[in-house]
């Protein structure tokens, strides 16, 4: 006897499965997230459904002979960097961000630009026409006649369009939230359709040898909607961030099965889509203004990658009667909090009856420790109203002792310094036994500091002086 369709409460947030439906999950605590969606039953269910018997898997030791997987280059320099070095065949990347960051337009000009080196590439939309795609690469320039083009949600009729080409090196579906199946009874977007539709579209990837990029929604808080299982499923994970109030925008991995996960690409939007930055950090610094109180320059690293940023503070008294207000961007708030606690219970710098703002240039978010230093030089410089030194950068890391702790690839942070022309870097003691002393291009000094009172005192001192 067949069974009849069941219905199932699913929370559109995190996957979770309730018998009936509620106003908050209590799985993730979603508010309003739960939908109703209608399961229908397997062919092979019942207690007398034969039952194929399993065989004997193939096992192999670990050491052996792997050559490294094929790259399909994009022709984009800073999105291959992210990748690992390029496309890899029948590989699957879910590229996130917010709405009108250019996700489409960064996937548009990769696409063309595959196309016109003589690959054969597909480009799937569930959310424009194809006439918006043409008018949206006519505004940019690009041409690619041989790429080829669709406005389609239904699955199956993408699938038995993709199981009928051949030679496919990309296929780029825009977006997965918008795809859908006839065999799962409900809305487009929702948990069961997003993780049905990915699964058939990674199979025919795995299967025929494309790579297949997936563009998806991002929720208000940033993270990818829909569950979590999709990110398991795929091979990369990417973010395309930005500032609507900067012209640049960050592309990070967040899981890479053939790469690093630390690299980032960097790209800036202009009237001819998004362009290369090949040396972010000029750009970042090209309207910093130096001999200002409440300014120093971070040499942190993304990835491979120097990065030379500023880090901005402004201290002005707190209004009314409740607390100081801390507002960051572009750093982590909590340990902006640890910073001050450790500055005036270690170094007597009183900071509790003042607003504390916060700010990294650029729209590039950090999130490494070696900006403490950087962030507490800026502070020092807000409070003692002694600018820092146009010609220098600071990068180290700050316990609760006030110590200040060694970081990684000093010798890098240092280089990229020097190239853009400074000509001093503070930087972490060595005082633990086998740190190597870095190397210091010829023409940049290198101070030492030890505690975070020795970088007070010298904006202290200076003061000093200044008043006498």
């Amino acid at each position: 006897m067949a069974r009849r369709p069941a219905n199932r409460f699913v929370c559109q947030s995190c996957g979770a499965v309730f018998s009936k439906w509620s106003g908050r999950c209590d799985a993730c605590g979603a508010w309003n997230s739960i939908v109703e969606e209608t399961v229908e039953p397997t062919a092979t269910g019942g207690t007398n459904a034969r039952r194929r018997a399993g065989s004997r898997i193939n096992l192999v030791g670990l050491a052996g002979d792997t050559p490294p997987p094929p790259r399909i280059e994009t022709r984009i320099g800073e999105l291959d960097r992210v990748l690992g070095g390029g496309l890899v065949p029948a590989s699957v990347v879910l590229v996130g961000g917010d709405p009108g960051i250019g996700k489409s337009t960064l996937l548009l000009q990769g696409a063309c630009a595959l196309a016109r080196a003589g690959r054969k590439v597909m480009y799937i939309s569930g959310e424009e026409a194809v006439d918006q795609i043409r008018l949206r690469a006519r505004r940019l320039g690009l041409e690619a006649p041989t790429l080829e083009l669709a406005a389609a949600i239904n699955v199956a009729d993408i699938a038995a369009t993709l199981d009928a080409e051949k030679d496919l090196a990309l296929v780029v579906i825009d977006s997965i939230q918008t795809m859908w199946m006839e065999t799962v009874e409900s809305a487009p977007g929702t948990v069961s359709q997003v993780r049905a539709c990915a699964f058939e579209l990674i199979r025919l990837a795995k299967q025929r040898g494309f790579s297949l990029i997936l563009v998806g929604h991002v929720t208000k808080e940033g993270a990818l909607a829909g569950p979590r299982v999709l990110e398991h499923m795929v091979d990369a994970v990417m973010y395309f961030e930005g500032d609507r109030g900067h012209q640049f925008r960050i592309l990070r991995a967040a899981k890479n099965r053939f790469g690093a996960t630390d690299e980032i690409g960097v790209f800036a939007m202009t009237d001819q889509g998004l362009e290369e930055v090949p040396n972010p950090s000029a750009l970042f610094l090209a309207e910093r203004r130096g001999h200002i109180a409440g300014s120093a320059v971070f040499a942190g690293m993304e990835g491979t990658r120097p990065v030379l940023l500023e880090v901005q503070a402004l201290l002005s008294p707190k209004a009314g009667d409740g607390g100081a207000r801390r507002a960051v961007v572009g750093w982590d708030t909590g340990r902006l909090n640890m910073l001050l606690a450790v500055l005036e219970a270690r170094c007597g710098i009183k900071l509790n009856a003042m607003d504390v703002h916060l700010n990294i240039a650029g729209g590039l978010r950090v999130g490494e420790p070696a900006a403490d230093m950087a962030v507490a030089a800026a502070l020092v410089s807000a409070a003692t109203g002694q600018p820092t030194s146009a010609g220098s950068v600071y990068f180290g890391e700050v316990g609760l002792s006030g110590e200040i702790r060694q970081v990684s690839q000093p010798d890098t942070r240092l280089k990229e310094a020097h190239k853009l022309g400074f000509e001093q870097a503070f930087l972490p003691r060595r005082i633990a036994r086998g740190n190597r002393k870095p190397t210091a291009p010829d023409g940049l000094g290198i101070q030492e500091i030890g505690h975070l009172g020795d970088l007070v005192s010298l904006f202290t001192g200076a003061m000093e002086e200044a008043e006498a």
